[in-house]
C-alpha cells in the first residue's frame, strides 16, 4: 500500500505525476476548490473583522470522503494544488476540510509542495524541499474572494434597481467600467486636426543593380502642413529644384529576441495570430502544463505553469535550448549568455517564463499527440 498522498487540483495531472512518483506515493485530485463562501448569503461578518464563513461546495461531499480514507491509511501528506495563490488556499481549504491538522498530531506528516514545471526533476525535488502552507498567500487569495464578494453582493443588486435586471459589478467589472468611461469621455473631447506629409521618391539614388536604378524615399521635415493647399504650394516650390544625394550611410541593426512569454502576452499573440478568445488560450495552456499523452512517451507536461509575471527561466533550460539550437541550425545562432530582461514594475516574479519543459519534443514529434 501506498505510504504516501500526493492530493492535486486536477485528475490530468494526477495522471502525468504518476509516472514520476511511482508505487509508494499514491496521487488524488480535489478538482478544484473544496469550500467556498455560500450563495445565498454574504458569508462574510463585516463587524467582526470581515471574518468569512466557508461551507462544502455542493457535489464535492463524494471527493473529500474518498480523500478521508487515503488520508486514513497514508503516512505522509503532500498537498501539490496549483503554485500561485489561488493553489495554497485550495491546500489551506483542504487542511481544513480533510482535518489535516488533527492527523498531524498523530504522527503522518502534511507538507505543502509546489513545483513550476511536470518534470521528473522539478517533481522529485518539490517532495526534497516539501514546506508549511504560506500563509501570506492564502490571505492574499482570500482578501480578494471576500472583495469579489462583497462589491458583487452589495452593487449588483444597486444595478437590477437602477439599469438593469441581471446585471454583475465585482471587484475587476467595475475599474474596468471605469476605464472604459473615462477612455470614452477622451475620444469625445478629442478635437482632431488634419496634417499632411510630403515623401519624395529619388531615383538612381545609388548604384545601379541587375534590376535597374535603386530609389531613395526621402521625407520633408521642419513643414507643418495642415492643408491640401499648403501641399499642393510645397511640391510646386520642390519641383522648381534639382535634387542631389551626397551621400547614402548603409549600417546594420542587431534584432534582439522577445522575451519569453508571460501570461499577458501569451494572449496576445494567441489572439492576433490564431484568433482564439483568452478563455480559450489558458484553458489549452493548462492543458499542456498537467500533461497530454504523448506517443510512445506516455503522459507528459509540455509547458511551464501558465500563470506567471517574469520573464526569467532557469539556467537548466537556458543550457538545453542552446544545446537544442546548436545541434539542430549550429552553434552560430544560440546565445552564449542567456538573454536577461528587465522585470515590469510591481511584478511578483514568482514563477519562470512560459517556456516548453522539453526542447526535443518539437512542434514536429508532437503532431499526432
Amino acid at each position: 500500500m501506498a505510504k504516501n498522498l500526493v492530493i492535486v487540483e486536477s485528475p490530468a495531472k494526477a495522471k502525468t505525476l504518476k509516472k514520476f512518483l511511482g508505487n509508494t506515493f499514491k496521487i488524488e485530485a480535489s478538482v478544484g476548490h473544496v469550500r467556498d463562501l455560500p450563495k445565498s448569503e454574504l458569508g462574510i461578518d463585516i463587524e467582526n473583522d470581515f471574518e468569512p464563513k466557508y461551507i462544502t461546495i455542493r457535489g464535492k461531499g463524494d471527493i473529500l470522503s474518498k480523500l478521508r480514507k487515503e488520508v486514513k491509511v497514508s503516512e505522509n501528506i503532500y498537498l501539490a494544488t496549483d503554485p500561485d495563490r489561488e493553489g495554497e488556499a485550495i491546500s489551506w481549504h483542504l487542511m481544513h476540510a480533510l482535518k489535516l491538522t488533527d492527523v498531524s498530531d498523530k504522527g503522518k506528516k502534511v507538507k505543502r509542495i509546489t513545483f513550476n514545471e511536470i518534470t521528473k526533476n522539478a517533481v522529485k525535488k518539490s517532495i526534497k524541499e516539501a514546506r508549511e502552507i504560506d500563509m501570506g498567500l492564502v490571505n492574499a487569495q482570500q482578501a480578494r474572494r471576500e472583495l469579489d464578494r462583497i462589491v458583487g453582493y452589495k452593487i449588483s443588486p444597486l444595478l437590477w434597481k437602477k439599469v438593469k435586471k441581471g446585471l454583475s459589478a465585482g471587484r475587476v467589472q467595475s475599474v474596468a467600467l471605469k476605464m472604459i468611461c473615462d477612455r470614452e469621455d477622451e475620444i469625445e473631447n478629442f478635437h482632431s486636426e488634419e496634417y499632411w506629409s510630403i515623401d519624395v521618391e529619388l531615383s538612381g539614388a545609388q548604384k545601379q543593380t541587375k534590376g535597374g536604378k535603386d530609389s531613395l524615399i526621402a521625407r520633408l521635415t521642419g513643414h507643418e502642413i495642415h492643408s491640401r493647399e499648403e501641399a499642393d504650394s510645397i511640391i510646386s516650390d520642390i519641383n522648381k529644384n534639382k535634387f542631389l544625394v551626397s551621400e547614402v550611410k548603409k549600417g546594420s541593426r542587431t534584432k534582439k529576441s522577445l522575451p519569453p512569454f508571460i501570461t499577458s502576452t501569451l494572449q496576445q499573440e494567441a489572439s492576433k495570430i490564431l484568433g482564439f478568445a483568452t478563455h480559450k488560450t489558458m484553458s489549452l495552456a493548462q492543458q499542456l502544463y498537467e500533461g497530454i499523452d504523448v506517443k510512445g512517451e506516455g503522459t507528459i507536461g509540455l509547458v511551464t505553469y501558465t500563470r506567471t509575471d517574469s520573464t526569467r527561466i532557469s539556467d537548466e533550460a537556458f543550457l538545453d535550448v542552446k544545446a537544442f539550437i546548436t545541434n539542430r541550425f549550429g552553434e552560430e545562432y544560440a546565445n552564449q549568455i542567456k538573454s536577461e530582461f528587465k522585470a515590469r514594475a510591481r511584478a511578483q516574479d514568482a514563477h519562470e517564463a512560459i517556456r516548453p519543459t522539453y526542447s526535443e519534443f518539437t512542434p514536429e514529434k508532437l503532431k499526432e499527440s
